[in-house]
């Protein structure tokens, strides 16, 4: 909905009590995250031809090695899943993980992806997250 300014204000960093801003935290963004990988890899299983899907998407079928070299042919696309069965972290004043094992109904799965390309000198994997979080059509803002 449009708003008019005082004379004089320049930008939209400003704070009114009865003006509602909407921004993106990080959580917000790695669940935005979460959800476009689900959907993309949903997507691709679900489409009759693999090769156009990626091309829609604006998967790259060639990407520059990253040293210099032939360029890297895109070859395979690799689903992976994991399910998290509990969580270790540092323990106070120990070289010790504090280990904690989740009951059943914690597990939780998570699947991804990765495309992998290749050379004659080298090979590369592209995760999803990271191919989402830097193309311009994963709805992230890139200005």
């Amino acid at each position: 909905m449009p708003h008019d300014h005082a004379p004089g204000h320049i930008g939209h960093n400003h704070d009114h009590p009865d003006h509602l801003h909407s921004h993106m935290h990080e959580a917000d963004g790695a669940a935005d995250l979460q959800v476009l990988t689900e959907q993309f890899i949903d997507g691709f299983i679900a489409a009759k031809d693999k090769m156009s899907y990626l091309r829609i998407a604006g998967v790259p079928l060639e990407i520059e090695a990253p040293g210099g070299g032939p360029s890297m042919k895109l070859v395979d696309v690799t689903l992976t899943t994991e399910w998290q069965v509990g969580t270790a972290s540092p323990s106070f004043g120990s070289r010790e993980l504090s280990y904690l094992p989740y009951p059943g109904e914690m597990v939780t799965e998570r699947t991804n992806m990765g495309f992998v390309y290749v050379s004659l000198e080298a090979k590369q994997v592209t995760d999803l997250r990271s191919f989402l979080q830097t193309h311009p059509a994963s709805g992230k803002d890139t200005t």
